[in-house]
């Protein structure tokens, strides 16, 4: 399947909003990571609205693929440089807001909620996603 950018954008809000928002619950309630907070919610929000950018520049990239297909090891790439800017930005530049001060951010507590919600965002969209919308590999991704 070759995903358009419109299905891009469906099945990243999709899943973010899904299971991503299912995986920060723990962190924001504090059960997992250094205490309750509202950052892991901002922080998701902010993978959510700069991944709809950075899915324009991927969706270019492909088109120069022989194949013009996204293989796996390709959104693992993905994942890691959206970590780095969202890090940079919340974190070391502090351009980003956030209800808490970028001094007060905990570094691991950042690292391990973006890895874990990766992860699990990962494995949907190659599992679940394929399971439920069966068709969308038909559509470019799209589901709706």
């Amino acid at each position: 399947m070759t995903p358009t950018l419109f299905g891009r954008w469906q099945t990243r809000l999709l899943l973010l909003a899904t299971v991503g928002v299912l995986v920060s619950l723990p962190f924001a309630m504090g059960l997992i990571g250094p205490g309750a907070d509202s950052v892991y919610f901002w922080i998701l929000a902010y993978v959510a609205i700069f991944g709809l950018g950075w899915d324009v520049l991927y969706n270019y990239l492909q088109k120069f693929r022989w194949d013009r297909d996204w293989p796996g090891a390709y959104q693992l790439m993905a994942g890691i440089w959206e970590f780095i800017f969202v890090f940079c930005g919340a974190k070391l530049f502090g351009f980003l807001p956030l209800p808490i001060p970028k001094e007060i951010l905990p570094i691991d507590g950042l690292i391990f909620h973006y890895s874990v919600v990766w992860l699990a965002v990962f494995l949907a969209s190659q599992s679940i996603m394929r399971i439920i919308f069966p068709r969308s590999r038909f559509r470019g991704g799209e589901w709706l």
